[in-house]
């Protein structure tokens, strides 16, 4: 497999966890209705990157479609759902949002470098379709990005110092 190759399964995996783990942190923040509107928007746009992945990983030659290895979610999600509803606003709910975010953003830089890598692949090889792919997509992992910097900028100062 080609250094494109990798990446592309590497960007491509990056962006399903991305998703899951932002559907995970939506149903665990169901309480807090701001961050879990958002958080199941923008897992849609990690959905939306992996299945363009997968189309592009097709044309050279690569099956990224299959299996995720992760089950899904199911009733470990209402399970999780229940227990943030019981445990409402709470501080110990407030930190593991900020815990939650902690990892989202980490997982949306991830994948930002990784699409940057992309682009500088499909620069050198002049692959028009892998640029379009990266100018399409690497926009939303930005704000993805954004989104969980601002949500900790936001959260962290109270949260922080009122426990």
């Amino acid at each position: 497999m080609t250094g494109i190759g990798t990446t592309l399964r590497l960007l491509h995996d990056g962006e399903r966890d991305l998703e899951q783990d932002l559907l995970a942190a939506a149903a665990r923040h169901h309480t807090d209705h701001e961050f879990h509107h958002v958080a199941l928007d923008v897992a849609g746009w990690s959905r939306e990157h992996a299945a363009r992945l997968a189309d592009a990983g097709r044309d050279l030659g690569l099956d990224l479609s299959g299996p995720r290895d992760n089950p899904s979610p199911g009733a470990l999600a209402a399970l999780r759902e229940k227990a943030s509803e019981a445990l409402g606003r709470r501080p110990a709910t407030g930190l593991l949002l900020l815990h939650d975010l902690r990892d989202l953003h980490l997982a949306a830089a991830r994948n930002s470098l990784h699409w940057e890598m992309l682009a500088q692949a499909a620069q050198a090889t002049r692959d028009e379709r892998l640029l379009a792919l990266f100018t399409d997509c690497h926009p939303q992992t930005l704000r993805q990005l954004r989104w969980t910097n601002t949500m900790i900028k936001i959260l962290a100062p109270q949260l922080l110092t009122s426990v």
